[in-house]
């Protein structure tokens, strides 16, 4: 017994090192930046590197902030995800309803048909986006900015994997009480599946908050500006001062640290569950 738990303490003290050291590749990325973004100009270039600053540059925050009008960009950010999200719940939750209740024909091909467009890169069609967006008049308006992400078949999947969960008899007896499909839907399913669809709104918007080249596209001026596009001009202000070039990259990720920090266990759960359940 001694041995086999002297085993198990041994493969459990090199699992979690295992994992330390991985989470310290993963995050030193974070961590480099935060530390650039408080040193002087000096220090930021320096070879070889200097890893800690020698007096904290706070100062470099302000700067960057009062350089560029970040705080118009988070507003055009915030806009651009709400829109996000409300179409993406609305045509993911009507999708998956629809493939989950409804019977039709050559419903489970086109169910195939509608997820193979996962393995399609968003590259691929960005030429064509634009050309549509161009098209419709949508060029420089967060509508435009907002339009292409507005159906995911990854969503649809995900939420049709929870709705096929509920027992049938719940949609038998609603059509035995005359009950309206929507008012169904509005009513029983959507309740029942509320974590899930809480999921969803919150992977939309860290989506949409972390996308950058196709609003670098589709925007012309800082009216419509998002904070990605918002810190790629940013950059191209800041020339070489990689220290305030830092400090504005930080000032664009620390809000979506805290939203995942927030929200991390919902973001897990949700995909895990909808894994399982598939």
């Amino acid at each position: 017994m001694k041995i086999k738990d002297t085993r198990g303490a041994v493969l459990t003290a090199l699992k979690y090192a295992a994992l330390t050291i991985g989470a310290l590749i993963l995050f030193f990325p974070f961590i480099y930046m935060v530390l650039s973004s408080l040193k002087t100009a000096y220090e930021s270039t320096a070879i070889p590197p200097i890893w800690l600053p020698a007096k904290p540059q706070w100062e470099n925050y302000a700067y960057a902030w009062n350089l560029k009008p970040f705080l118009l960009y988070y507003r055009n950010t915030l806009a651009v995800c709400a829109i996000s999200v409300a179409g993406t719940l609305l045509f993911s939750i009507l999708g998956a309803y629809a493939f989950t209740i409804y019977e039709f024909p050559f419903k489970n091909v086109l169910f195939i048909l509608f997820m193979l467009t996962m393995m399609v890169p968003e590259e691929m069609l960005i030429i064509q986006n634009y050309e549509t967006v161009a098209d419709l008049g949508l060029l420089d308006t967060f509508l435009g900015i907002a339009l292409p992400s507005l159906a995911n078949g990854f969503y649809i999947f995900m939420l049709r994997e929870y709705f096929t969960q509920m027992p049938p008899a719940l949609f038998k007896s609603a059509k035995v009480d005359c009950c309206p499909d929507f008012k169904f839907l509005w009513k029983v399913v959507i309740p029942m599946n509320k974590n899930a669809i809480a999921t969803i709104a919150i992977l939309s918007f860290i989506g949409q908050w972390n996308a950058f080249m196709w609003p670098n596209m589709v925007t012309r001026s800082d009216e419509h500006r998002v904070i990605t596009s918002g810190l790629m001009t940013f950059r191209n202000m800041a020339s070489a001062n990689y220290h305030y070039l830092m400090a504005a990259a930080c000032i664009t990720v620390i809000p979506m640290v805290i939203f995942y920090v927030i929200f991390h266990k919902q973001i897990i759960s949700g995909v895990a569950n909808g894994g399982i359940k598939g």
